[in-house]
C-alpha cells in the first residue's frame, strides 16, 4: 500500500462511529423539508453519515459525484427510477441533451415528495449549481450536500440554501476517549497484534486529532512489514511517513 495516497475508509470501517445525534438532526430537518450543509474535513465520515441517513430515506435521490450537468441529472434519474421503476432509466436517455434529460427530472420532481442528497461537493461549476437551484425552487425538493467547508469557494452558488446556522452542520472528529474506542475495534476487526499496541493506539489517536480516516489509514500502515521490529510497531516512523505522504 502506497502512503502517498489518503487511504478512503469503506462503510464496513466506519460502521462502529456513534453519530446518532447528527443522524437525529438530519432526519427531524428532511421532516421539515428544508436544506442542508453538512461540513467537515476529509475523513471525518460526512460520506458514511449521508449513506447512513438515506437508508431510513426511501425517497432520497443520492449522488456521489457532480463533475457535469449531464452526470448529475443522470445520477438524479439513476435514483429515482429505483423509488419508481416507471421512470426511465439513463440507460434509456443516452441520446437526449441536458435540457431534456432536465426536464424528465422537473416532472418526476412533481410526482415524489424527493430528497437530493449530493455529495463530495467541491467548488461546482456555475452551471451545476444554477441547475441545483433550479430542480429545488421547482419541485421545492430540499437538498442535502456535503462539503470540507462552508465557504463560498466550497459550495458555490448554493450558498443561499443554507444561509441559516441551522441549516448548515460541522461533522467535526471524534472525543479522545471514542476514538481510541473506534481504533481498538478496527484493530481487533483487522487483527492488528503487537506488544506495544496500547500505546500505539494511544498515540495515533493522538496525531490523527481523533479523525477517524487518518486512524483508518495509519492502521493499516501498521499491518506492513516496514514499520514492524519484532512483536512492535514503529508508530514514530509511521506517523513520519504518513505526514510525508498527505504532502
Amino acid at each position: 500500500m502506497s502512503t502517498s495516497a489518503h487511504y478512503e475508509p469503506t462503510l464496513e470501517y466506519l460502521s462502529c462511529v456513534e453519530r446518532e445525534e447528527e443522524l437525529d438532526r438530519l432526519r427531524n430537518h428532511a421532516k421539515l423539508r428544508k436544506s442542508m450543509l453538512v461540513f467537515g474535513p476529509e475523513g471525518v465520515g460526512k460520506t458514511r453519515l449521508l449513506r447512513t441517513f438515506i437508508e431510513s430515506q426511501p425517497l432520497a435521490l443520492y449522488v456521489e459525484q457532480m463533475r457535469s450537468p449531464r452526470e448529475f441529472l443522470l445520477a438524479l434519474l439513476h435514483a429515482m427510477h429505483a423509488t419508481d421503476d416507471k421512470i426511465a432509466t439513463p440507460g434509456n436517455l443516452a441520446s437526449l441533451s441536458s435540457s431534456s434529460l432536465k426536464g424528465i427530472v422537473n416532472r418526476a420532481l412533481d410526482t415524489r415528495p424527493f430528497l437530493m442528497v449530493l455529495d463530495h461537493l467541491d467548488a461546482p461549476s456555475r452551471v451545476v449549481t444554477g441547475m441545483i437551484k433550479d430542480l429545488h425552487y421547482y419541485g421545492r425538493t430540499p437538498v442535502l450536500f456535503a462539503s470540507r467547508s462552508p465557504h463560498m469557494e466550497d459550495i458555490g452558488a448554493l450558498r443561499p440554501l443554507c444561509a441559516g446556522k441551522s441549516e448548515r452542520m460541522e461533522l467535526r472528529n471524534l472525543p479522545p476517549q471514542i476514538a481510541l474506542e473506534f481504533a481498538q475495534r478496527e484493530a481487533d476487526r483487522i487483527e492488528l497484534q503487537a506488544s506495544n499496541l496500547g500505546s500505539t493506539l494511544s498515540s495515533l489517536v493522538e496525531w490523527s486529532s481523533g479523525n477517524p480516516g487518518d486512524l483508518l489509514h495509519m492502521l493499516k500502515m501498521a499491518q506492513l512489514a516496514k514499520y514492524r521490529v519484532g512483536d512492535q510497531i514503529k508508530s514514530h516512523i509511521l506517523y513520519i511517513d504518513y505526514r510525508m505522504g498527505r504532502r
